[in-house]
């Protein structure tokens, strides 16, 4: 459900033109996955280096939690072009009953299939997890497999193998909300679990992203909604986690981000930087402006761009990975009508200190925001 919020705010601050020259360098491609489709409303995407090349998926339908919506996805072909969407799951589950289908996660099995996780469900509180593999990288997929014991795999962002595991991050909203990983060793055919991190009271996190620093020490930053980043921490290799904190670095509109370690040692987020006023509820704010902030060693973080920053808002859910050539690729929500797909080189990026919770320069900031519940 959405609500039109109105703001005054003091010394109302409107300068994007400012934003879209400053905080551009490094940027190589900016365009639209598509500009016509058969749905109306898109959302959630996620994007993966195949061995033929880059593809992209997301959730599509007449709205969230429509009966309609399904996963459809685009490949970027050898022309430069995106292939125009077709739908590769759905959640029809006999001739008379049809759920929405949410939140895909694209993951490349090192020399072996390309999988998809997704999830199926009335609502949020009630879906559960599927995946589908491909072996000629997209064109065609199996049938569906549920996956076991109420596994919802990723839940929003990519997996990463640590050892001979695949950690997916994940997260539940029932009864709190709650950090965990499902694991496997066999490509999904049997998982265990570590968590949940948190107890989703005192601080109430989903949607993890993993980074690493190090042989055995990892880092995961997240959604929360206490106004900030959330994160914790591994000293050997993701079998044990401190509890959930808040970077209060990071400003957070409880809303999704999502972080890549570079090459390079650099850790490299993509989120809204917007700290909700406390008044607002379940600490969400306009979902613009969307930025990308790079760190050395994943607590001091430094500005590097601005990818949207217009007032109209919904720039949200951010998919980002760096591909074999060392460019970096992210693919986000454009006001709930798109897919963005911008394309990086990282070593074009400034690094400028986040002082105070505060962008350096200032953003445009709005009178007006679409608030999703």
């Amino acid at each position: 459900m959405k609500r039109i919020v109105s703001l005054v705010l003091l010394g109302i601050i409107c300068h994007t033109a400012w934003a879209q020259t400053k905080w551009k360098d490094g940027i190589l491609v900016d365009e639209f996955i598509y500009t016509k489709a058969a749905f109306p409303s898109a959302h959630a995407a996620t994007i993966v280096e195949t061995p033929k090349g880059l593809m992209a998926a997301w959730f599509g339908g007449a709205r969230e939690g429509a009966p309609d919506v399904e996963i459809y996805m685009s490949r970027l072909e050898g022309d430069g072009k995106w292939t125009a969407p077709v739908s590769i799951a759905n959640g029809i589950i006999n001739d008379t009953l049809r759920y929405p289908c949410y939140n895909p996660v694209l993951y490349q099995v090192p020399g072996g299939e390309l999988i998809l996780f997704y999830k199926v469900g009335p609502k949020v509180a009630a879906w559960v997890g599927w995946m589908k593999r491909s072996f000629d990288n997209g064109h065609t997929w199996t049938k569906p497999e549920l996956l076991p014991d109420g596994g919802l795999g990723p839940v929003k962002n990519r997996p990463e193998m640590i050892g001979d595991e695949l950690f997916c991050p994940s997260s539940t909203e029932v009864d709190g909300w709650k950090l965990h990983f499902e694991i496997t060793k066999d490509k999904g055919k049997t998982w265990r679990k570590i968590g949940p991190l948190n107890d989703g009271k005192e601080i109430s996190a989903i949607q993890p992203s993993i980074l690493r620093h190090g042989k055995n020490k990892l880092q995961v930053l997240c959604r929360t909604r206490q106004q900030h980043i959330g994160q914790a921490w591994s000293y050997d290799g993701g079998q044990t986690w401190t509890g959930v904190t808040l970077l209060k670095a990071l400003p957070n509109n409880n809303s999704g981000t999502d972080a890549v370690t570079l090459k390079d040692g650099r850790h490299l987020l993509v989120y809204n930087h917007v700290l909700p006023d406390t008044t607002w509820v379940k600490g969400k704010g306009p979902r613009t402006p969307l930025n990308v902030a790079l760190s050395k060693d994943g607590k001091t973080w430094h500005a590097s761009l601005v990818l949207e920053d217009s007032p109209i808002s919904q720039y949200s859910y951010p998919s980002v990975i760096q591909s074999s050539d060392g460019m970096v690729h992210i693919v986000y929500t454009w006001r709930r009508e798109r897919i963005k797909y911008v394309k990086i080189d990282p070593s074009k990026l400034k690094m400028k200190k986040i002082k105070n919770q505060q962008w350096p320069g200032g953003q445009a900031k709005l009178k007006e925001f679409v608030m999703e519940e």
